[in-house]
């Protein structure tokens, strides 16, 4: 709630916030930590959109931060993950709000879902503000420098397929990649504290 209070005063009437990945309520019980800001602000009455990066590859920001403003009644569209760069070269984001797994009170470090380093790099050459939204108990105080956090690699058939719900309701999962070809799969990244506009 008290993230949601100071997060929502970043929200103006008739913005647009792009988030990344998910941080919402069923990640973070009720209202969640990057969603908190907008859900807010809902309440408060303020009209703004949403964009949801699809988050690939397992698609968090597709299936559930998307699944949850829908059910919340916020307005909001998924793009592709590499299309939040077009649409901030064109003016249609104001704010980007993320979640982070760990923050290092040291030095200001984030660590999030993969993607989240590009879109604060992104953020930046279009002087968009970016902010995290965390608990305190996300602060590491302990690690002195983010190229300590471990990154976790996961399976390479996450890259290499895509899953989804069928035209019966099934979840099926596909192959979309060269047969023979492998992958990289880091689940997160780290984004330096410069890069950051503050922290909520």
């Amino acid at each position: 709630e008290a993230i949601g209070r100071h997060g929502s005063k970043l929200i103006k009437n008739g913005s647009s916030v792009l988030t990344h990945c998910n941080a919402g309520w069923l990640a973070f019980v009720d209202i969640g930590s990057a969603t908190a800001p907008m859900y807010a602000a809902q309440a408060k009455g303020k009209s703004f959109h949403v964009f949801c990066d699809e988050t690939r590859p397992r698609s968090q920001g597709a299936a559930l931060t998307a699944w949850e403003l829908d059910q919340q009644g916020v307005s909001h569209e998924v793009i592709a993950d590499n299309a939040a760069g077009h649409l901030m070269q064109r003016g249609e984001i104001d704010l980007v709000i993320v979640g982070s797994d760990r923050t290092l009170g040291r030095t200001g470090e984030v660590a999030n879902k993969i993607g989240t380093y590009t879109k604060a790099v992104l953020a930046a050459r279009h002087k968009i503000p970016f902010y995290v939204a965390i608990p305190l108990s996300t602060i590491d105080w302990n690690l002195r420098r983010g190229m300590d956090i471990p990154i976790e690699e996961r399976d390479e058939s996450e890259v290499l397929g895509a899953w989804g719900v069928d035209s019966r309701g099934r979840c099926r999962e596909i192959r979309v990649a060269n047969p023979t070809s492998e992958a990289r799969n880091p689940a997160f990244d780290v984004t330096p504290a410069n890069l950051i506009t503050g922290i909520i």
